[in-house]
């Protein structure tokens, strides 16, 4: 088959779970003999091999900077993308068996629908999120978040074959009239199966884990204030809070407000290896965040044995991968108190909790994977066309 894959970003020139998904679509479609086409922004230089070995890699648009300095995503990009995309595809109507694209930025599945009217080309779209009115207008402001939830709306109602990742999502995607059900893809998690080896863990005191982009959803600021009331009742406890962003002053901000700059400290981005180190030395991994889409640090650090905190909302999916008292805890709210009562618990449960965190990710591992996920993609566009597939 002839598969286009439409994303505005291509790992590893931008980091983050949806990079990473379309990236091993991508290889995996091209390593099953389909000839794939990916197209993207430019985030390589003039000249490069973007690096996708077996993909066609088709830069639509330039590269720059897709967010503000508040952490917020620009409208210049995705016009640009969706603009790009409606190009390449009215030059190509009739060049795909199959496209395969994000909702977000919405531009593009807008201009994919468009260019493809009338071809019966089948096209599937990954709704990672689905976003509720009031995180519009929180997000966008009153007539800004209209404008966005209605664009939402519309989207949702024009995808004729949807992919899930959060059964929140699923749940919300048919509340926003997608037509069908969508397809439940549990897994994005490419690493390592094998139930990890529990032993002693290195870290000399307890510590405090936090890794990802520092923007505003993410609630990054949240832990400084969090490790220090955690210390009142765990001695010598330390946080690491790993990676960098628009948030990322906020957070040093943070540190120096909690007074605990001898015991907390953020270096910025590290490479993937000491990441993983930190974490799986980690007495928890602590993910603040407000809103998720699907908590993918929630099972790399299952993977290592490490029990994760998360925080209960209505809009954060990362929920969804922690059994409590199993392979983590999820707290309340994001007050100081209530996520320093989770590390106290997670600190409490020792080593049982980490060999319970294990024996959680031994048992859901496979369920859990990116190769699941990517055999049911690959297996729906196996399937004979339907009218309820068609563009």
């Amino acid at each position: 088959m002839r598969i286009c894959i439409v994303y505005d970003c291509l790992y590893p020139h931008t980091v983050g779970g949806a990079e990473r998904w379309y990236r091993a679509l991508a290889e995996r479609l091209a390593a099953e003999g389909h000839a794939v086409t990916y197209l993207t922004r430019r985030q390589w230089a003039e000249g490069e091999d973007p690096g996708v070995l077996g993909v066609d890699v088709i830069a639509v648009s330039p590269g720059g900077p897709l967010y503000s300095d508040d952490g917020r995503r620009t409208i210049g990009p995705p016009l640009r993308f969706g603009f790009g995309v409606l190009t390449h595809l009215l030059r190509n109507r009739r060049s795909y068996d199959a496209v395969h694209l994000c909702s977000f930025p919405y531009f593009s599945l807008l201009a994919a629908r468009a260019a493809l009217a009338g071809t019966g080309t089948p096209i599937g779209v990954d709704w990672f999120e689905v976003w509720t009115r009031e995180y519009w207008r929180g997000y966008l402001g009153g007539i800004g978040g209209r404008i966005g939830a209605f664009v939402q709306r519309l989207c949702a109602r024009l995808t004729p074959r949807a992919f899930v990742f959060s059964r929140a999502h699923g749940e919300r995607l048919r509340d926003e009239g997608l037509r069908g059900e969508p397809v439940r893809l549990a897994g994005l998690y490419a690493g390592p199966t094998e139930a990890p080896a529990i032993g002693r863990r290195q870290a000399d005191k307890p510590l405090v884990v936090f890794a990802g982009r520092h923007i505003p959803e993410k609630r990054v600021h949240l832990i400084p204030a969090a490790v220090a009331a955690a210390s009142e009742r765990i001695p010598g406890l330390r946080g690491l809070i790993l990676g960098d962003g628009p948030e990322h002053g906020h957070v040093l901000e943070a540190i120096r407000a909690a007074g605990v700059e001898d015991t907390v400290t953020a270096p910025g981005f590290v490479d993937a290896e000491d990441v993983s180190a930190a974490i799986g030395r980690a007495t928890c991994m602590l993910l603040p965040s407000s809103r998720e889409g699907y908590g993918l640090v929630v099972i790399e650090a299952s993977a290592l044995g490490t029990p994760s905190v998360v925080v209960a909302g209505a809009d954060n999916a990362a929920v969804e991968l922690v059994d409590e008292g199993i392979n983590g805890f999820v707290a309340p709210t994001g007050d100081a108190e209530d996520l320093a009562a989770a590390i106290v618990r997670a600190h409490e449960g020792g080593a049982a909790l980490r060999a319970s965190t294990a024996d959680w990710f031994a048992r859901n591992a496979e369920r859990l994977s990116v190769e699941s996920s990517l055999e049911r993609v690959v297996e729906s566009y196996s399937r004979p066309r339907s009218d309820s597939t068609r563009s």
